[in-house]
């Protein structure tokens, strides 16, 4: 079947689970997108990126929204991708999804001027001894974690004093990719971590993420909450402004920032493959979202 714009997800969110809250949630936000798509008079489905029955040359386009597989799979994704990108239009495009997966991009953010959380990037087969690099640091607690990574897969927290602790799994890790060390940022255990939603380079919502007592990870697979949350102008700028500087067409973004340890606004990440973007909590969003994808179809 013929479609203008396809809703990506994966195979287990295809369904609805009328149980399972978090299916419904998915659900919510996807049908917000298919809705105001369906509004910008397109003609769309919602399909698994890895439906081996479809053939995408009958689609004009592809917005990522629910691929949460898709780093499990990266062996089947990185070759769907290559090929889908050839016939169909993605949103957001291929190559900004190869730059965004591998967190180097960090370091070309903080070369365009934006302000990112101090990181030292430590190359696959770095024959340094963990100790010897947080040594050289001068950081007493450190946050380790791989450059390709999400879900805070490989993500340790330690203090410097502690660090032959993890030599062994550093080792490991070090041998099979690239890995990247922060010092860890105190105000998020108290004030969370900011995400503010930039979709085509404008500022449309914003939550606080926080993580559960005893935890410093936010994310809700690690029991993290979401809250609503109203930035101030200055966070709406600087969420702007880092978006504005990715070397791509960037359709939407979300930007997890936080106050760092000198208390300036800091990246921790920009989130441009298939973020959760919190439409329920502004579904006007999705319809700023559903015309950005219509005027790039019509250009």
């Amino acid at each position: 079947m013929h479609y203008d714009v396809v809703v990506l997800t994966d195979h287990k969110l295809l369904s609805l689970d009328a149980a399972d809250w978090y299916s419904q949630q998915v659900h919510t936000e996807d049908n917000l997108v298919l809705a105001a798509l369906e509004r910008q008079g397109l003609k769309v489905g919602r399909k698994d990126w890895a439906d081996p029955d479809y053939d995408w040359t009958q689609c004009r386009a592809a917005v990522f929204r629910s691929t949460w597989d898709y780093f499990h799979r990266f062996a089947e994704f990185a070759p769907w991708l290559t090929q889908v990108s050839r016939s169909t239009r993605l949103f957001n495009e291929a190559g900004l999804i190869h730059w965004n997966i591998d967190k180097h991009y960090l370091g070309a953010l903080a070369e365009s001027d934006v302000n990112i959380v101090p990181t030292l990037f430590i190359e696959r087969g770095d024959p340094r001894s963990l100790a010897h690099i947080v040594a050289e640091s001068g950081w007493e607690e450190l946050i380790l974690k791989p450059t390709v990574s999400g879900a805070a897969r490989h993500t340790y927290r330690f203090h410097a004093l502690d660090s032959e602790r993890h030599e062994c799994t550093f080792g490991e890790l070090v041998e099979q990719e690239a890995l990247m060390l922060q010092p860890f940022q105190r105000n998020i255990l108290e004030q969370g971590e900011l995400s503010l939603m930039v979709i085509d380079g404008q500022y449309t919502h914003a939550i606080r993420k926080t993580a559960k007592a005893g935890d410093f990870r936010v994310q809700d697979d690690h029991g993290g909450t979401v809250h609503r949350f109203e930035p101030s102008a200055d966070e709406i700028l600087f969420a702007e402004a880092a978006v504005a500087a990715v070397p791509f067409d960037v359709l939407y973004a979300r930007v997890d920032l936080i106050r760092d340890n000198d208390g300036q606004l800091a990246i921790m990440e920009l989130e441009m493959i298939e973020p959760e973007l919190f439409f329920r909590f502004c579904p006007d969003a999705a319809d700023k979202l559903a015309a950005g994808i219509a005027r790039r179809l019509a250009a």
